[in-house]
């Protein structure tokens, strides 16, 4: 009887589909790429950059305000842009520059809030102003804007009643020979036929206009300001009859006394920076540029998190386990096989998956009686024998190999064993025998 074929050897490595060093790369640039994708989008860095020629300090055209803060930070002050309301509670000189389209009732609920914890000084907004389209032919830069008008804010009817009360636009007369004054210190506006004024507020003036209305001022709301009034040249308060906790609000009427458009000039730029110190009351504060009401506002979130202390330690060290699971998937352990087919060509193998077949089904016993009569067969070729009977077969075993037991006997042990190892034994014994006539 035939035994299960031993198991068949392992393949041949096969060839690599693809260049490993090329799907290092590919893996790697995936990698970087996605990193710095979760990135971008924390850091709010998905959308078009924040020079957009806006009325707010990150803005480089005439309306923006970054030319202020960098004489500013320039002049040793700590400036920020902040993009956060989490700023507004902090100890420092807020710098308002709302839009046109700003909500009135926030800007006033912002400023009452910030009465007790810093200063406030807020620009009124004037221009409509657009960004020079990509057809217009002329040499622009990022940023550069058109302007396309003026009009007073639209939200000054929620602001009245509280805060400033009416505001008007148009031109100055030219008798007086100066646009603003401020003291002894007098200069000229950007655009005299286009000026916006503070026409009736319970304010004290510090920059007024050739016209007598206010260009620049601060609130008379019970507060103890002696640096303001000092600017604004009035006698000494008495601070028994004041409070001394509260912190002024500023408002500046026309923003080209403070824009990049007012900038321009020397005399408004340092009327600018002067008027920010006076904001400040003489103490030495942070100065924070609101971006939040123009838009640019972002608030913190779990990617943004992850990018910043302490955490980004505990994103670097998973972006560093990434990389060394990646590595060992790389490079797996040992090189890869080609797969082996489940049915392997010939009759070799043909006959050992019969027989793996037979010895998983526990069927050793329908072999016996095919096996017996197989070897019949080939001992009465062997012996050249005409008939292959029992009777026959014996007698030329005997005449052959004197003291051979019968094949008769041989046989019917075989067709009678049940258990595998006395199919084995029997089975044995008659390819013993068989051997022993072929030879």
């Amino acid at each position: 009887m035939m035994a299960a074929a031993p198991p068949a050897p392992l393949p041949a490595s096969a060839p690599a589909a693809f260049n490993p060093r090329v799907v290092l790369g590919m893996l790697l640039f995936g990698a970087i790429a996605f990193v710095a994708t979760l990135y971008l989008i924390g850091a709010g860095e998905t959308s078009r950059g924040e020079n957009d020629g806006g009325g707010h300090a990150a803005s480089r055209g005439l309306t923006g305000y970054a030319a202020l803060a960098d004489l500013l930070e320039g002049e040793g002050h700590d400036v920020a842009l902040s993009r956060s309301q989490g700023a507004h509670d902090d100890e420092s000189l807020l710098i308002l520059t709302p839009p046109h389209g700003a909500d009135g009732e926030e800007i006033a609920a912002l400023i009452e809030k910030r009465r007790y914890i810093g200063p406030t000084l807020l620009v009124l907004p004037k221009w409509y102003a657009i960004e020079v389209p990509d057809w217009a032919p002329v040499d622009t830069g990022e940023g550069w804007v058109v302007l396309a008008g003026t009009g007073k804010p639209a939200w000054i009817a929620q602001f009245e009643g509280r805060y400033v009360t009416e505001v008007q636009t148009g031109a100055l007369d030219g008798g007086h020979g100066f646009d603003w004054e401020w003291g002894a210190r007098r200069g000229a506006m950007p655009d005299r036929e286009n000026v916006q004024t503070i026409t009736n507020a319970t304010m004290i003036p510090l920059v007024t206009a050739s016209n007598g209305h206010i260009l620049a001022g601060y609130y008379d709301d019970g507060g103890y300001y002696p640096v303001l009034d000092e600017a604004a040249g009035l006698a000494p308060a008495d601070a028994e009859d004041l409070d001394a906790d509260r912190w002024n609000l500023m408002v500046v009427a026309d923003p080209d006394l403070l824009d990049n458009y007012a900038m321009a000039d020397r005399e408004r730029a340092q009327l600018a920076h002067e008027l920010v110190d006076v904001a400040m009351e003489g103490q030495d504060l942070p100065i924070v540029f609101d971006l939040t009401l123009n838009g640019l506002g972002r608030s913190r979130n779990l990617l943004t998190l992850a990018f910043a202390p302490p955490f980004v330690a505990a994103t670097l060290c998973l972006l560093i386990a990434m990389a060394v699971v990646a590595w060992r998937a790389f490079r797996r352990f040992g090189p890869p096989h080609a797969e082996a087919r489940a049915i392997a060509f010939g009759k070799g193998r043909l006959v050992a998956n019969s027989a793996a077949f037979t010895l998983r089904t526990r069927r050793l016993h329908l072999l016996t009686g095919p096996y017996a009569e197989a070897a019949r067969h080939r001992i009465a070729a062997a012996l050249h024998l005409r008939r292959s009977d029992d009777e026959t077969l014996d007698r030329a075993i005997a005449r052959r190999v004197p003291g051979a037991p019968p094949f008769a006997t041989l046989a019917a042990a075989l067709r009678e064993a049940e258990k595998p190892h006395e199919i084995l034994r029997a089975a044995r014994a008659l390819k013993s025998l068989e051997r022993k006539l072929v030879r």
